[in-house]
């Protein structure tokens, strides 16, 4: 006679928002962060039970509601809400409407920024993971000591950008087109200098600002450096730097809040392959903040 059992299987455990930081603070340490940046827990109970997680870029107020809207228990952004410090958060303003909303509705915030974008699972690896980048090394910024390059859940610290090899030659107009097919679209759209049929194998990174790594992507003897937020003044100078303009990278600029929506489903996969119960939904809405341009 075959016994059939009759036990239920036992019901995954509640998370809690300690268990939840453990898995973002462990795969993504604060302390990779660079020293004037906030990132960590914003607002929130350690202890309280969280079994739904929202993900965005931006804390802004829009993406607040929706969280909540949404029954998320965790707001994770990649952009802190506090970068800069406050003395007063009245309700009027911005972020103190987002705080006051967070708080009522017993919604907790976690912001990673510079811990995330120098790991393998942030920022710069859901990059390398888009374009295929072959040998990645770090741009800047890289780990001193190699001992303390691993993190949990197979996260590595790579640095502020990195170099690498695309698997097949492209272009400069190519490569652009090929970015605009992976990233939220924006009113910017994906710029770029020179000529668009300049080769392009050797590939320089950085999401986010980064234009203050021009330097660095010159010396890397990269083809092309993809990044974010270009100004006038460093990118003429950049190009002005040398007398052929084939001596320095082309430069392809992507709106910052669409160069690090890349990192979304990679949080989203981490938090499910070490938290299966959690539901973790990503945000619908841009927080690029233009919207429309004429001529």
């Amino acid at each position: 006679m075959v016994r059939v059992s009759t036990d239920a299987a036992p019901a995954p455990t509640a998370s809690t928002l300690a268990d939840v930081l453990a898995v973002l603070e462990g795969a993504y340490p604060l302390a990779w962060a660079e020293d004037w940046d906030r990132a960590g827990l914003v607002v929130g109970a350690r202890g309280a039970s969280v079994d739904r997680v929202h993900l965005a870029v931006d804390p802004t107020l829009a993406v607040v509601r929706e969280a909540i809207d949404q029954g998320a228990q965790l707001l994770v952004t990649h952009h802190p809400l506090l970068l800069r410090g406050v003395s007063f958060l009245p309700e009027d303003t911005g972020k103190g409407a987002v705080v006051g909303e967070l708080i009522r509705s017993g919604t907790a915030l976690w912001c990673g920024h510079t811990n995330v974008d120098r790991s393998s699972r942030g920022t710069v690896g859901a990059w390398i993971r888009a374009l295929d980048l072959q040998e990645p090394r770090a741009l800047a910024g890289g780990p001193g000591d190699p001992a303390s390059a691993d993190a949990a859940h197979a996260s590595r610290l790579v640095g502020l950008g990195v170099v690498g090899r695309l698997p097949e030659a492209t272009t400069v107009g190519a490569l652009a087109e090929r970015i605009a097919q992976r990233v939220p679209a924006t009113v910017q759209g994906i710029r770029f200098t020179g000529d668009p049929d300049r080769p392009v194998r050797t590939l320089a990174l950085a999401p986010g600002a980064g234009d203050s790594l021009l330097e660095a992507a010159t010396a890397s003897g990269a083809d092309a450096f993809v990044t974010s937020d270009l100004r006038h003044h460093p990118v003429l100078e950049h190009l002005e730097s040398a007398a052929s303009e084939r001596a320095v990278p082309a430069v392809l600029d992507v709106a910052h809040s669409a160069s690090e929506a890349l990192w979304l489903p990679h949080v989203k996969e981490l938090l499910g392959e070490a938290l299966p119960q959690l539901e973790v939904g990503i945000s619908s809405l841009s927080t690029d903040p233009w919207s429309g341009r004429a001529g």
